[in-house]
């Protein structure tokens, strides 16, 4: 038996047993029966009493079955978990689907109880959703086994929060959307986040993946998954909160102290062209906006509004939403006027004023001018249509023909046109959503949904980067060992020499050219502890500062290091932190000793591409101080990259490493250069993926 057949056997089984099987109302066990029992499919219900369960026999033991079940919902205390699986997959079960409790999540014991139930549940080719999960439902095979019902749709829900999933069919239900599927992970202990998202993108029935995830697992597997899903035109929405975080530390780097968890999730999210949300309100939304699939060619928005209120709202709205309401063009706005009474606004935006009334077909006629138009990326509805057909019959049915017109002109644009309407449960309202016009009740949640999809197609297409292969370790975190671990991966440094005494200290900078860097080994925050000292430009100041931080901080050694014009720059920072989900994460953004307070920074999955690198850096708030700002001359964008990218396949190909840091990068005009760095290497025996 493949892992996809037991897979199969998971969302269509031949037949199902619910091992568990209940009348007391307040047990999974009679939920899921009550729901398995509305199925077309022979459902056995096991119950060790063997008394009859909700008016069917039941059986005590899966031995008892006319004939083995191919998937098995095991609702029975802890105890009795493992005996029932084993059962279960002696009978010949190719998929269970563990309700039960009191596993991992209970700590290192219940930890090992699962790894060794997994361990045979794999040996026997089978499946194992969960434990600690809440069912599994699949509206297009008619599998029914989760504790509620839930509305049938293109959308596919892996979630790790049952209630979730009730409040998520409850805000996609007015827009005539529900699941297509939905699997509880529970602990993930057998079938991964990964594999359900991959399952689902070979779903024919799935157009939409939603995930609510508080463990994310193999976190770059999920990744991986999720942009074969965006590659294969199925959009993945994400939300979640605390992304797993890691047990508690204390970072011993700027990039250490700037990386969270959501930061790692942010950045696979990016890498793999995942939308993250904040609220189920905002994915309900979001999930509306993307199943009609119409890509923006860019950010411009013409508003249509049947008043000046809403359509000053509107566009004000659209515009802090990041996306542009230009003004129209003179022959664009002729045709608008023409078409219009003389009072109506035909600048952008476009005010009817009153002329709904008059003649509803006006928001068709306008609209199909602004579709056609070259300079109009997307259009947003917004004000009183939906409502009027409360004026009469008549009016009803004229707003239900305009409805279907707009559908038509949307679908024949293939641009996004979506509406905000003060009466999003009208009919009129409902042929808009049903037609493919996504309708929403708050002109805000209109103009964020526009913007989504306008940010979504800008983005390059989806690359989540392989980790390399570990090379030889790295056994020192001093500075000179890293400098050196970053030369020979290409990343230059300012000329230097490692010294241990006062007289070397002068030989050297006679070598390498004054003034000079002088900078204290061992310490990992050198200017905090005054192992630095900066511009010493002849043999007098330079035995002066040696002197002076010899007797302070009696350090193992010295480096005196050419110094660099800073004028002449601006300073970056580039390192990478190594998340216990996601692996090595880089992280970009302004630098030198005030990383910390402007935290200017940008992340992705390392190890980046220079051009992830130099997309991460224009990303950047303070990016126009690389590209010229104030007459600035532009630095080399391009080197800038270069070492980022050198930084981060560093970092990813040595596991050891938990922290890597080059802070400062100096940007300059002709190239960029690493004034210093520092390495953190994991604990002994540490995890570090």
């Amino acid at each position: 038996m493949t892992r996809s057949d037991a897979l199969r056997a998971l969302f269509d089984p031949g037949s199902v047993a619910i091992v568990g099987a209940s009348d007391d109302e307040r047990k999974y066990g009679n939920w899921i029966a009550v729901q398995a029992l509305t199925m077309d499919r022979p459902v056995h219900l096991v119950n060790r009493r063997g008394t009859p369960v909700l008016g069917r026999p039941t059986y005590r033991s899966l031995a008892e079955l006319p004939a083995p079940a191919e998937l098995v919902v095991v609702a029975v205390p802890a105890g009795g978990f493992e005996e029932t699986v084993t059962d279960a997959l002696a009978a010949g079960t190719r998929a269970i689907v563990g309700i039960s409790a009191g596993f991992a999540e209970l700590g290192p014991e219940g930890r090992a109880r699962q790894a060794a139930l997994v361990e045979r549940v794999r040996a026997a080719g089978a499946v194992l959703l969960g434990p600690n999960c809440l069912g599994v439902f699949d509206s297009t095979s008619g599998l029914r086994l989760a504790s509620n019902p839930l509305p049938a749709g293109d959308v596919a829900l892996i979630s790790q929060s049952g209630n979730l999933a009730l409040e998520l069919s409850a805000l996609l239900e007015p827009s005539g959307l529900g699941f297509s599927r939905f699997a509880s992970l529970g602990n993930q202990a057998d079938l991964s986040l990964a594999e359900l998202v991959r399952a689902c993108v070979a779903h024919d029935g799935t157009r939409v993946i939603a995930v609510y995830a508080e463990d994310f697992g193999d976190g770059r597997g999920f990744a991986r998954a999720a942009a074969e899903a965006t590659a294969a035109g199925k959009p993945v929405v994400v939300l979640t909160v605390g992304a797993g975080q890691a047990a508690a530390r204390s970072a011993s780097s700027h990039t250490g102290a700037l990386t969270s968890a959501m930061s790692a999730v942010d950045a696979a999210c990016v890498a793999a062209g995942v939308e993250r949300v904040a609220t189920p309100r905002e994915m309900a939304h979001l999930i509306a906006g993307l199943r009609p699939m119409r890509s923006p060619r860019g950010r411009a928005v013409a508003v249509l509004a049947d008043g000046g209120g809403h359509a000053s709202i509107a566009g004000e709205v659209a515009e802090a939403a990041g996306l542009a309401v230009p003004e129209f063009s003179p022959s664009l706005a002729d045709a608008v006027k023409a078409e219009l009474t003389p009072s109506a606004g035909t600048a952008n935006p476009v005010d009817l004023a009153g002329a709904g009334e008059q003649d509803i077909t006006s928001f068709s006629r306008v609209l199909r001018l602004l579709v056609k138009e070259p300079a109009v990326d997307q259009v947003l509805m917004t004000g009183y249509f939906g409502g009027y057909g409360e004026y009469g019959p008549e009016m009803a049915e004229r707003e239900i023909e305009v409805a279907a017109d707009i559908t038509r002109l949307a679908q024949e644009a293939g641009m996004p046109v979506v509406a905000h309407t003060m009466r999003p449960d009208s009919r009129a309202a409902r042929v808009l959503r049903a037609g493919g016009v996504p309708t929403f009740a708050a002109v805000e949640d209109a103009a964020g949904v526009l913007a989504r999809l306008a940010r979504r197609a800008e983005r390059p297409p989806p690359y989540v980067p392989d980790i390399p292969p570990a090379r030889h370790r790295v056994d020192g975190d001093g500075y000179w060992e890293t400098r050196d671990l970053l030369t020979a991966a290409g990343v230059p440094f300012p000329a230097a020499r490692r010294v241990a005494t006062r007289k070397e200290a002068l030989a050297a900078a006679a070598e390498i050219g004054r003034p000079v860097v002088l900078k204290a080994l061992g310490l990992l925050h050198k200017s905090d502890a005054g192992g630095v000292a900066l511009g010493l430009r002849d043999p007098a100041g330079l035995a002066a500062a040696f002197d002076a931080m010899h007797a302070r901080l009696d350090a193992p050694g010295y480096v005196v290091e050419t110094m660099a014009r800073l004028d002449h720059g601006v300073e970056l920072i580039a390192g990478v932190t190594r998340d216990p989900r996601f692996g090595p994460v880089a992280m970009v953004g302004l630098g030198g000793v005030f990383t910390e307070v402007l935290r200017d920074v940008a992340f992705g999955l390392a190890p980046l591409r220079p051009a992830d690198a130099e997309r991460l850096l224009r990303g950047l708030r303070g990016a126009p101080l690389l590209t010229g700002a104030r007459g600035r001359t532009p630095v080399d964008l391009a080197a800038v990259a270069r070492v980022v990218a050198a930084v981060s396949e560093v970092a990813a190909a040595h596991p050891e490493i938990a922290e890597l840091e080059v802070n400062p990068v100096l940007a300059l005009p002709d190239g960029a250069l690493a004034l210093d760095a520092r390495c953190v290497l994991a604990p002994p025996n540490h995890d570090t993926h």
